[in-house]
């Protein structure tokens, strides 16, 4: 299984508990990471959420790879 690094930000932080970890997982594109991962911690829901994949906005449709790393990006409020 490949193993990918992901981080967190925000919310999401909050429910992982952590900001980063290193995950083997079978999953196959960013979302399915993320339905795995939500299955986890259980996510808040939210209207925008964006993806990063190496360092680059991508689809949530977007293949991974061994060694990837994944960062989930929620929407974000300043004042």
């Amino acid at each position: 299984m490949p193993k990918i690094h992901v981080e967190y930000f925000a919310i999401l932080r909050e429910h992982a508990g952590c900001g980063s970890e290193e995950v083997q997982t079978g999953a196959r594109t960013a979302a399915e990471l993320f339905r795995e991962l939500d299955g986890r911690y259980r996510f808040p829901r939210l209207a925008s959420l964006k993806v990063a994949i190496n360092d680059e906005f991508r689809d949530w449709d977007a293949s991974l790879s061994d060694g990837d790393s994944v960062v989930f990006i929620p929407p974000v409020a300043g004042g």
